[in-house]
This record gives structure tokens, C-alpha cells and sequence, in this order.
């Protein structure tokens, strides 16, 4: 009779252990899984900051051009220019010569 509630006392440690071990496992392939899709995200994460970083530079040039255009819009030269361009008005003695058709 010993030797059965040895041999049980044995078969339920191992038993005992396999379980403790698939569940270890499972929980490591659980962590792995995670751990990919995580670092699938960091990467489109990433790619999304650098386009986004790309476009605010962009941006920031984009303004700056308009500023500089604000302050040539605001010079002497390009309300002469608009005047001759969009009015057609000219400086006295001035002569204008246009193209035959």
C-alpha cells in the first residue's frame, strides 16, 4: 500500500508539473504574440511621426514663404508691378510697347 500512495503521490506531482508547465508555455506564446503585435505598432507608430514630422516641416516653410510674400506684398515694387500688370497704368514719359498680333 506504500508503494501506491507513493506511486499516486508521484503520478499527481507529475501531473502537477505538466500543468504548471503548459501554463508557463501558454503565457510565454501569450507575451510573444503581444510582444509582436507591439512592435508592429511601434513601427507604423513611427512611420506615421516621421510623415507627420515631414508635413509640420513642410508647413513651417510653407509659412515662411507666405511671410516673405506678405512683406514683398507690402514694398513699393510690387504695388508698381500690380499697377502695370493688373491696371496698366505706367510712370510718366514712360513708353510701353506691345506685341503685334
Amino acid at each position: 500500500m506504500a508503494r501506491r500512495a507513493a506511486y499516486r503521490k508521484k503520478r499527481h506531482n507529475r501531473f502537477g508539473m505538466f500543468l504548471v508547465t503548459t501554463v508557463v508555455v501558454m503565457m510565454l506564446v501569450v507575451v510573444a504574440i503581444k510582444s509582436i503585435e507591439l512592435q508592429q505598432k511601434l513601427e507604423t507608430y513611427q512611420a506615421k511621426e516621421l510623415l507627420l514630422q515631414e508635413q509640420i516641416e513642410a508647413e513651417q516653410e510653407r509659412t515662411k514663404e507666405i511671410e516673405e510674400y506678405e512683406k514683398y506684398t507690402q514694398t513699393k515694387k510690387y504695388i508698381e508691378e500690380v499697377a502695370k500688370d493688373k491696371l496698366g497704368l505706367v510712370h510718366e514719359g514712360e513708353i510701353i510697347f506691345k506685341e503685334g498680333n
